[in-house]
């Protein structure tokens, strides 16, 4: 049986990850416009969910960009396109 220390810990971590903290995720660019961004393979964002920063303006099918989920999940901020190696 664990104790209680353990128990505590446990239950904190599991309401943490519940609350959906901020979180870093990568997508890929389905569509420009209007914005569709595909995040997983079940998972594709649109417009309404989509908050774009002026660097991520310009962005075209296929560009790789970098996410921030916000708290609570609903809305991902696009931070900017990821570099290419040679870049």
């Amino acid at each position: 049986m664990p104790n209680m220390v353990e128990l505590i810990k446990t239950v904190s971590i599991a309401a943490v990850e519940e609350s959906k903290p901020v979180a870093v995720h990568f997508g890929t660019v389905l569509n420009a416009s209007p914005l569709r961004i595909q995040v997983e393979q079940r998972l594709t964002l649109e417009q309404p969910f989509l908050v774009a920063t002026q660097a991520a303006k310009q962005l075209a099918p296929g560009d790789k960009v970098i996410l921030l989920r916000m708290q609570g999940g609903q809305r991902y901020i696009v931070l900017d396109k990821e570099a290419s190696p040679a870049e």
